[in-house]
């Protein structure tokens, strides 16, 4: 087996596959890529058994085979190499040479038959939808996604299709993100799967904004994601997601309305001061007005005031100083507008006008 490529060809595709392989492995074989090559086309294939990545490349006069070898050294050498530089990749019994210019180098293989793949079962459900929707879903959601929680179908993303709409959801429970699209398709089923965390930091990997077509195929146990020679599948967490209704408020007795970068520049700068562990701030609404105060046990304190337009009652809420901050970074426009009920209840963040992106953060007592 012989191949003859471009490095700049290769890098980033190689990329999206060795990104999914984790550096300390039980198997061995799971350190490893697998380089499969037929019919003028070059497929790199990682897993770490939960998430797989395929992704194609075409390749003139390349002979048919297949190997494995280290993903991470691989990866590390074809980056190191200069831009534009043609790769040479031979197979030489147990090992393979990659050679490019003068640089030379060997690296051990593993049985190609040892390389597991992911068994999906039959799809029972196909959506295409544009790419930079997908994107845009995920982007807005899945930083609230928890982190190792014990609980763990928080640890990963609801997607849930109804007729002609795609909604994603992601909370750690102390803040939950909410943000739907519009398909161009009606389905008559719904469906609602949990992505787990590393799939959906996968998938956002090779998401970006063009105009290309994705396509969202789910099975009992499966997700997979493709877009133009990249394509992703996951298992699905085995669990149910909460009723996320339960905790969106159905009315808000308190309305305020303010620039939404005024409002993100205040809280980073109060957030120098705020307490480094548990981040919290708090924020009085009152006449015209938004005062922000932090302190930490140093007897440091920050305090900012911006303008808002707001006519309810006055009341004080802490937060984490964070959370706020990453929810303002997901919503879009000119203003922002927060919805409250007391100092006691949740907060939710949206543009003005546009619930197709929602934010709710619980208080914190300060």
């Amino acid at each position: 087996m012989q191949i003859n490529i471009n490095r700049d060809e290769l890098l980033k595709p190689l990329s999206y596959v060795a990104g999914v392989v984790e550096r300390r492995q039980t198997l061995p074989i799971l350190s490893n890529i697998r380089l499969r090559c037929d019919e003028g086309m070059l497929e790199l294939t990682g897993t770490d058994l939960e998430v797989e990545v395929i992704t194609t490349i075409k390749v003139d006069g390349a002979e048919k085979g297949e190997v494995t070898i280290p993903a991470r050294k691989f990866y590390d050498i074809c980056r190191a190499l200069p831009a534009q530089a043609e790769i040479r990749i031979t197979v030489d019994g147990e090992r393979v040479c990659i050679q490019s210019g003068k640089s030379r180098f060997m690296l051990a293989t593993l049985p190609t038959a040892d390389f597991p793949s992911v068994e999906t079962g039959e799809w029972d459900l196909k959506l295409s939808l544009p790419e930079q929707d997908l994107k845009r879903l995920l982007d807005k959601t899945q930083f609230c996604m928890a982190h190792q929680d014990v609980r763990y179908y928080l640890n990963g993303l609801l997607l849930e299709l109804k007729q002609d709409e795609l909604r994603a959801v992601a909370t750690d429970g102390h803040r939950m993100g909410l943000s739907e699209v519009k398909l161009g398709q009606t389905t008559n089923e719904e469906r609602q799967v949990i992505v787990p965390r590393k799939g959906i930091q996968e998938i956002s990997r090779f998401l970006d904004s063009r105009e290309r077509q994705t396509e969202l195929k789910l099975s009992r146990n499966h997700v997979q994601v493709g877009v133009e020679g990249i394509t992703l599948t996951s298992k699905l967490i085995d669990g149910r997601f909460p009723d996320y209704t339960q905790v969106m408020p159905k009315s808000h007795r308190n309305i305020a309305r303010m620039d939404r970068l005024l409002l993100r520049e205040a809280l980073s700068r109060a957030a120098i001061l705020a307490n480094e562990k548990h981040r919290g701030v708090r924020l009085t609404l009152g006449g015209e007005k938004m005062i922000i105060n932090a302190h930490n046990p140093e007897q440091e304190e920050a305090q900012e005031e911006i303008a808002v337009s707001y006519s309810g009652e006055e009341l004080e809420i802490g937060f984490n100083v964070n959370y706020v901050i990453e929810a303002i970074n997901g919503l879009e426009g000119e203003q922002v507008e927060l919805g409250l009920n007391d100092g006691d209840s949740s907060c939710t963040l949206q543009a003005p006008g546009e619930a197709q992106t929602r934010y709710i953060i619980m208080p914190m007592r300060l």
